[in-house]
């Protein structure tokens, strides 16, 4: 990459950061004050879905509109959503402002990394190129997954709620100063804008349902990793540290891979990387139940981390050359929405399933069903269309 588009990426990715903080940092300290006040586990339960459930529904007319409009109109409404939705949870710090809170920060992230993301795609002039940005790319929620809520746990015990609540508030503006600079990419032309049609048609291409399919089934893992470990670890009297060491593994573990992304991504095929990442999930998933120690967890933990960190610069790199350039919003809608969807719904079901047939099912139905799906991995490379 050239030192201009490097300056350029650290700059959006500082931008990402700041609004995804916002909205991490809310979803920890929202359910917090919810539970303090004595709202029970199923509101807060209610409240956390509602950060996913704005993306769900909004995650299609971002995309569309960020086809429209490129990157600074989007952007600048989202920070405008997300300030006024946090400065209302500083005035009125009640569970039911809360919820619109978590609706409004939810929705204008999700907005905002849609664009973001569109306009890095775009940035890349080659395959190589595009893996290398979509894994830095990747990085930025890494790092906003701990500033979020470590800053609004030090400011809820050090001055309480309010002060937290309003330190969040400032952080989208901080995003729309470090990306004012940025320039807009070539518009489209109206011809373009104008004949896409329904963006359900993209499904009429087999390579991209495939590789919504394999988006799909990956994000899910991540799910179940997150939901049963927990479980599984109460399970064996695993004591809250355990089970939080185990689960902080997967993560470093995830993030580590993402930062050795961009020096591997140029001996790295997509088709690859994925299919591999979806056999080894499988075969970890098979042994996850049979271990009892909790450094045998840790392990598994971490080699789960790798594989299924490895995947998210890959599936954006073989998307952005699946799809037309005038289309990349969209596209990157319906893979926003199918990843929020599923933490919405596979919750649920992972709870129904779990309670009848046993966490250890759960294990091995998941992977059995992502081990047989990769060989759709490996047939992405046959369909891909260069950038």
């Amino acid at each position: 990459m050239t030192p201009t588009l490097r300056a350029e990426l650290a700059r959006l990715i500082t931008a990402q950061v700041c609004l995804h903080a916002c909205m991490t940092g809310f979803r920890m300290a929202a359910p917090l004050m919810a539970l303090r006040e004595g709202h029970s586990p199923v509101a807060v339960g209610m409240l956390l879905a509602l950060f996913a459930v704005a993306q769900v529904f909004l995650a299609l007319p971002a995309g569309r509109y960020a086809d429209r409009r490129g990157l600074r109109k989007p952007v600048r409404l989202a920070v405008g959503v997300a300030t006024g939705g946090a400065l209302l949870a500083v005035v009125f710090p009640v569970y039911g402002v809360l919820c619109l809170t978590a609706l409004t920060c939810g929705g204008a992230t999700g907005m905002a990394v849609i664009a973001l993301q569109r306009h890095v795609g775009r940035l890349a002039t080659d395959a190589t190129t595009l893996k290398q940005v979509f894994s830095w790319m990747a990085i930025g929620p890494s790092i906003s997954n701990f500033i979020g809520p470590l800053a609004a746990g030090v400011m809820i015990d050090s001055f309480g709620f309010r002060a937290a609540f309003l330190l969040l508030a400032l952080l989208p503006s901080l995003a729309w100063i470090w990306m004012r600079g940025t320039v807009e990419h070539e518009p489209l032309a109206p011809e373009q804008r104008n004949t896409s049609g329904s963006p359900w048609n993209l499904l009429l291409d087999a390579a991209f349902r495939r590789l919504m399919l394999i988006n799909w089934m990956l994000a899910s893992c991540w799910d179940v990793h997150t939901f049963i470990v927990p479980v599984i670890g109460h399970e064996r009297g695993l004591s809250a540290t355990a089970i939080g060491a185990v689960l902080g593994a997967f993560a470093l573990a995830a993030t580590a891979i993402r930062l050795a992304m961009p020096w591997l991504a140029a001996h790295l095929r997509e088709s690859v990387v994925i299919g591999s990442a979806m056999l080894a999930t499988a075969l970890l998933f098979a042994l996850y139940p049979l271990v009892q120690a909790t450094w045998a967890m840790g392990l598994l933990s971490i080699l789960l981390g790798l594989a299924l960190g490895s995947v998210q610069p890959m599936v954006m790199s073989t998307l952005h050359q699946l799809t037309p350039r005038h289309r990349h919003g969209e596209a990157l809608g319906m893979r926003a929405m199918a990843i929020n969807g599923s933490s919405v719904v596979m919750p649920l079901l992972l709870g129904s399933a779990g309670a009848l047939v046993g966490v250890a099912w759960v294990f091995w139905v998941v992977g059995a069903v992502v081990g047989a799906g990769s060989p759709l991995a490996w047939r992405l490379k046959l369909r891909a269309r260069s950038h």
